[in-house]
């Protein structure tokens, strides 16, 4: 058996071959387009219908899957370079053409959620999913290259790392669990137990042993939120780095970005071609405002290509006030003062319109971060970093984080963190703390920016929002 992509990159003639695919289209009666995942190109197989038995072509509909063994010869049409001369073809799974609902016609993204267990078979799922599975591939080589350590956290935690509250909680109790006082040494772990945000805090008690460690799993945030950008279910990638300070953290976040972003360029340009067609299609149907300048393979080339700018926060404030607006980069949200949070809408302007590459902003304010984030002599700010993408904005963020014990502890009053939920993180700084950092960066955001789809639920096989937990 061969694959399809084997034999189209091979590009030779070959006899009597056996391939395996699902029936895209099949045009009068002769023409049969399969493809069997492994690239974005269909095959085409050329059936003599006169001397087939009429009952088994009436089987070859769209989504049927299909054994065919034949010649592969260089093609007599236009299209293709190589295409399979029919000597024999079986049915292995029958699709009813009246029923089957992805059809050889243009669906909307809209549709095709609601069919998410089907919507592989499509062209753009199955670019968008192998670009996915390089992406991931893409992560773990480079980590293990640099000498990181694969770690696996815990996906049920007793700890809220981020602070933010939005936890999906985990509990065995059938009492009412809305109820204020509840009794949770009778649950299953004893304590009041939810699923993680993110493995960053255990990531860095391992760092304080192996050095350079990584994280790269599902995480889970009950946000409800159901705009474009949001999942409750995702995955995240987080580095933790033992002896390193923010500056070395921003440059292991701008090697690794251009190194994954590079193997995908290299490995995937059929997939990046069509989807890089099909978003200059899309761009041409929206309002002059709101289209992208960039295409899509442009916009990986333009993060690979530059080297990423490094501001701090208090220079990007400065430089948003004193921008003069006009009616393209007239923002939605003003920036009146120093320590407010960045919009999306800020992010990009300053990369796609200031600076013109990538960019990295630190020393943020303290209390709009983390209270694990390394506080600066001038007590205001934090080594806090965001790196900031065309498009997108914000796609990674990190800190060198808190070192010192009498810091963290002071800033987890401050913010109200249990202390003594966290004991064993406060004991990371009691027995031979060391400066460290470390970021994350959503999986999913990624994914979403290399294939230039809008939608965050359109890059991730099946998602979990709000209200929809189906397949």
């Amino acid at each position: 058996m061969k694959k399809i992509d084997d034999l189209l990159n091979d590009n030779k003639t070959k006899k009597n071959i056996e391939v395996y695919g699902w029936v895209k289209t099949f045009r009068g009666n002769r023409f049969i387009a399969i493809n069997d995942g492994s690239c974005i190109t269909n095959l085409q197989c050329v059936i003599d219908y006169e001397n087939t038995d009429s009952a088994l072509l009436k089987k070859i509909n769209t989504g049927a899957a299909v054994k065919i063994i034949g010649d592969l010869i260089v093609s007599q049409g236009s299209g293709q370079n190589l295409e399979i001369i029919v000597n024999e073809i079986s049915i292995i799974g029958e699709s009813d053409p009246d029923l089957y609902p992805i059809q050889p016609k243009k669906h909307s993204l809209e549709f095709l959620r609601e069919k998410a267990h089907l919507r592989i078979r499509t062209t753009t799922f199955n670019a968008i999913m192998r670009i996915r599975s390089i992406l991931s591939f893409a992560v773990h080589e480079f980590f293990q290259e640099k000498k990181f350590y694969y770690i696996n956290t815990p996906i049920i935690t007793g700890s809220d790392a981020e602070g933010a509250g939005e936890m999906f909680k985990v509990t065995t109790l059938s009492s009412d669990i809305s109820k204020k006082n509840i009794d949770y040494k009778k649950d299953f772990f004893g304590k009041e137990t939810h699923l993680t945000v993110s493995g960053q805090l255990e990531a860095e008690s391992y760092a304080m042993g192996l050095g350079n460690v990584y994280t790269f799993g599902p995480t889970f945030r009950a946000e409800n939120s159901n705009t474009t950008r949001h999942l409750a279910e995702f995955w995240m990638i987080e580095p933790e780095m033992a002896f390193y300070d923010l500056n070395d953290n921003m440059n292991l976040a701008e090697e690794f970005i251009k190194s994954v972003l590079s193997k995908i360029l290299s490995k995937c340009s059929e997939d990046l071609k069509f989807l890089d067609d099909r978003h200059n299609h899309e761009q041409k149907n929206k309002p002059m405002l709101e289209r992208s300048e960039m295409g899509l393979i442009e916009k990986i080339n333009f993060v690979v290509n530059n080297n990423f700018k490094r501001i701090t926060y208090t220079d990007s404030i400065d430089i948003l006030k004193n921008c003069k607006p006009n009616k393209k980069n007239k923002f939605k949200y003003k920036i009146n003062e120093w320590g407010v949070d960045l919009q999306s809408e800020h992010e990009r302007f300053l990369v796609e319109k200031h600076f013109k590459c990538p960019v990295i902003i630190y020393d943020y304010p303290a209390r709009i971060k983390a209270f694990y984030m390394r506080m600066n002599e001038d007590q205001k700010t934090v080594r806090a970093m965001d790196v900031l993408f065309p498009g997108i904005g914000e796609i990674v963020g990190g800190s060198q984080r808190e070192e010192r014990l009498n810091v963290l502890e002071k800033r987890m009053r401050d913010m109200k963190v249990d202390k003594n939920e966290l004991w064993w993180y406060l004991d990371l700084r009691r027995f031979g703390s060391v400066p460290h950092s470390g970021f994350g960066l959503g999986f999913e955001r990624l994914v979403q920016f290399t294939t230039g789809m809008g939608n965050i639920r359109d890059v991730i096989p099946f998602p979990r929002t709000p209200q929809n937990a189906s397949f």
